[in-house]
């Protein structure tokens, strides 16, 4: 008979297993992890004014627990992820945003460090190739 029951548990024998209740699925609860897995996509993406390197998502300052509620109140009221960083952006400046728009000065200062590394990088292979030149060809005009 222990056999008999031990088959009944490795294969899932309905007779040896009690069934398991499934919980119905409630549709509040649905709704309210979207807004919150939404509440947390744009508390990501913007930044902490108290710790400054984190976003609000990831700060435990009260500040920025304050700031997550607001752009939870604002999504359940029906505003958009756009428009909620617009509000934190019309009240703190672009300087919120982990990640600031390319627009006007922002592509600047985006893309001058990259033309500046290459541009030194174009300079130090010209240098060097000038410095590792044979100096016999450069004097003798008949080779």
């Amino acid at each position: 008979m222990a056999s008999i029951v031990a088959i009944g548990l490795i294969t899932g024998d309905a007779r040896s297993q009690p069934p398991i209740p499934v919980a119905p699925v409630n549709p509040t609860t649905a709704a309210d992890s979207l807004l919150e897995a939404k509440t947390n996509a744009v508390a990501a993406t913007l930044r902490c004014p108290v710790c400054q390197g984190e976003s609000i998502q990831d700060s435990p300052s009260t500040l920025a627990q304050q700031m997550k509620s607001v752009v939870r109140e604002r999504l359940r009221s029906g505003e958009s992820p756009e428009q909620v960083k617009a509000y934190f952006v019309a009240r703190y400046g672009e300087w919120i945003l982990l990640e600031p728009r390319w627009t006007g000065l922002n592509i600047a200062l985006y893309l001058l460090p990259v033309v500046l590394i290459i541009g030194g990088l174009a300079l130090v292979v010209r240098l060097v190739r000038k410095w590792t030149r044979n100096p016999q060809a450069a004097e003798d005009p008949s080779s």
